[in-house]
């Protein structure tokens, strides 16, 4: 098989064991609410007993999900454990009801689902659990609760921290994908379960959950913009001393959520191990950009130490690996990075120094030359070339990196180091630290570090955005005093890169960065004291026996359900500028095509329409709308779910317009339009 990316994965179809499938098993719940497992298992599991693997999720197993599932689970079954795919309460053909994110009640569900799958009687009482996105984090949530049969878990692309590091905000400034992923969760959660499992009840819990759901971006998210109680809830930063069991840790550099795993391998008191590949939000072994990794030959490492109690090795190799990036062209759908893996003892590193820059106002330099004040104000376009805060389409239909800086990093204000004497590798999270004062009383900051090659080709490294409002923490928010100089310090996200010798380090700051976050209610200068701003680069230093390592073997899964395409997928990106008026206006295309899940007689179609439009000089020109469709097809069964979303701005507020239809054949059974208003409060 040859994935996206050009790399060769091995199928492999025989196992040490026979797979039995189960397609559907009711786990019962404490409150009579029964949710929907589907098991893979060796076929001698009743007689000879093994360890479990959970993955608890609400993308339905059934069909939405299909796809990822038996390449993974029948490939772990295989090797001797039982696969578990569970549906979250009201989501696929589990029942009840979903209210939102991570809730209290999902997490008391999944500790009972442990307890369930560790009492029959094919379990040895060991259990794992995994998950990417929303998996990850369950599985630290539930984790957190220490269920007696959990032993260690596999978290990807995931964070510990709901409001520093997910999809609503960045540094304490609104997030676009806080309504990209808010208007996909308020479609995806409105769709019914399968008759073939629900029965003839499906009709009525189908009513009960369009009847029952909100908007929850709209009604909840955006209503919470500091760091308070609701975010803390599920953040197991609160007390990583919470979770006992063995934690893997695994994300990418161009995904929105790779700066909790060296945080967790930080603050974490249990065993511990962190992998960050070059990829975006995908698994290891199926990863864009690559190269993909054997992650799941590696996986079974990690599960048979901590759940069958062999020496496999794993826990005596390096703490922290990652993928040391190398600069390459700036593709918007770059097949394969270049770089090297790179490995550490333990982490934070006693290999990595601070090396300070200061922002002097000739460029970057290791000395402070003349303090002076330096005044700029983006357009508000800036943030064109940005791609995508968390990079899901990636290798499906949709191009989400971000491409050549030049264009952004000529709107904004640029410091510039001199041409490098010799190879500069970092390792970790920058931080600038910046004098500066502004001329309204709201205002954001966004620093991109670039990698600026001789022939002036600018590679993002990595970023950061500020809401100045929270220049004291996240927890609070205090408007700025026009014209008073302030300093506030800047993280940019952890990454692993290594700057050529004769490149240049550039730090481009701008005062907007749409559509990654949404724009300050009022244009504004800010001013930059040059000279008494810093930036502080984690720097690697080289060592003898500093090695590429580790070896990882080449992918390798269990084959894909069989599927038949009936039209193919489609993804796209256009930026278009009115040059009379000043709009710019982004659309993005991910249409997933329609395809036929043979194993159930499924016919499956997905997808979105986004557009987002802005006004040079006019931040609350910023609009965002996105149109989700699924459809469903099973002989005369045919259901369809539509969501809209569009989001406007005021000076003082968010407006938001949500839409839901539904339709069973040619019948529309339900349709509802929200409205909400959300004061902007500090931003």
């Amino acid at each position: 098989m040859i994935l996206e990316h050009g790399e060769e994965t091995r199928i492999v179809s025989n196992f040490p064991c026979e797979v039995t499938e189960i397609e559907h098993v009711w786990i019962p719940m404490s409150d009579g609410v029964r949710l929907s497992a589907r098991i893979w298992m060796p076929e001698h599991a009743d007689e000879s007993p093994v360890p479990a693997i959970l993955e608890y999720i609400p993308y339905r197993k059934r069909d939405g999900t299909r796809v990822w599932d038996d390449p993974r689970h029948r490939y772990w079954a295989g090797h001797g454990y039982a696969c578990i795919r569970l549906d979250i309460r009201g989501t696929g053909e589990s029942e009840g009801l979903i209210t939102d994110e991570y809730a209290r009640r999902e997490q008391d569900d999944g500790v009972e689902a442990i307890a369930w799958i560790a009492a029959q009687p094919w379990c040895t009482g060991k259990v794992g659990m995994t998950g990417i996105s929303w998996g990850g984090f369950n599985s630290l949530q539930v984790a957190a609760r220490r269920p007696p049969a959990l032993r260690a878990i596999i978290t990807h692309c995931s964070t510990d921290d709901r409001y520093a590091d997910d999809v609503h905000f960045m540094g304490g400034c609104p997030l676009i994908d806080n309504f990209f992923w808010g208007s996909a969760f308020f479609m995806l959660m409105a769709r019914p379960g399968d008759p073939a499992i629900q029965g003839e009840r499906w009709r009525d819990q189908w009513r009960e959950r369009l009847e029952h759901w909100e908007p929850v971006a709209a009604t909840t998210w955006q209503r919470h913009p500091q760091r308070d109680h609701y975010w803390k809830h599920g953040s197991v930063c609160e007390n990583h001393a919470d979770i006992e069991c063995a934690v893997y840790a695994v994300g990418g550099w161009n995904d929105g959520y790779s700066n909790a795993v060296p945080r967790l391998l930080e603050h974490l008191e249990c065993p511990k191990k962190g992998l960050v590949g070059p990829w975006g939000h995908k698994y290891p072994q199926d990863a864009i950009p690559g190269p993909s990794i054997g992650f799941l030959q590696h996986a079974l490492r990690w599960w048979d130490h901590w759940l069958k109690d062999e020496d496999t090795g794993i826990m005596d190799e390096d703490q922290y690996t990652v993928w040391l990036d190398e600069p390459h062209t700036p593709l918007a759908c770059l097949p394969m990075s270049k770089g090297r893996w790179v490995a550490e003892p333990a982490w934070p590193s006693p290999h990595i120094e601070a090396r300070t820059l200061f922002l002097n106002a000739d460029g970057l330099a290791a000395t402070g030359g003349p303090e002076t004040v330096i005044g700029h104000r983006s357009p508000e376009t800036v943030g064109a070339g940005g791609g995508v805060w968390c990079p899901y389409g990636l290798g499906g239909s949709s191009p989400d990196l971000p491409v050549d800086q030049r264009e952004d990093d000529a709107k904004s204000l640029c410091f510039d180091g001199a041409p490098l004497s010799e190879r500069l590798e970092i390792l970790g999270a920058p931080v600038a630290t910046l004098r500066l004062s502004i001329d309204e009383p709201q205002g954001m900051v966004a620093l991109r570090l670039n990698d600026v090659a001789p022939d002036g080709t600018s590679v993002r490294v990595t970023y950061g955005l500020l809401n100045l409002s929270q220049r004291e923490g996240r927890e609070r928010a205090r408007a700025m005093v026009p014209g008073e100089e302030v300093e506030v310090r800047v993280p940019l996200n952890d990454c692993a890169h290594a700057f050529p010798a004769g490149h240049r380090v550039r730090i481009a700051l701008s005062t907007s960065y749409f559509p990654i976050a949404w724009p300050a209610p009022q244009p504004f200068t800010l001013s930059v004291r040059a000279a008494a701003s810093t930036l502080v680069l984690p720097v690697r230093r080289s060592r003898a026996g500093d090695t590429p390592a580790p070896a990882f073997p080449p992918p390798e899964m269990a084959p894909l359900p069989e599927m038949t395409t009936l039209a193919p997928a489609e993804g796209s990106r256009h930026v278009e500028r009115n040059v009379a008026t000043g709009e710019q206006v982004t659309r993005l295309i991910e249409d997933g095509g329609v395809y036929r899940l043979e194993a159930i007689d499924l016919e499956c179609a997905d997808g979105v329409n986004v557009e987002y439009r802005i006004v040079e000089g006019d931040p609350i020109s910023a609009r965002g709308t996105w149109r989700w469709w699924s459809r469903r097809r099973r002989g005369d069964w045919r259901i369809a779910v539509q969501a809209k979303m569009r989001v406007a701005l005021s000076c003082h507020a968010f407006h938001v317009e949500s839409d839901l239809e539904a339709f069973e054949g040619e019948r529309r059974v339900f349709s509802r339009t929200w409205n909400h208003e959300i004061a902007r409060g500090h931003f």
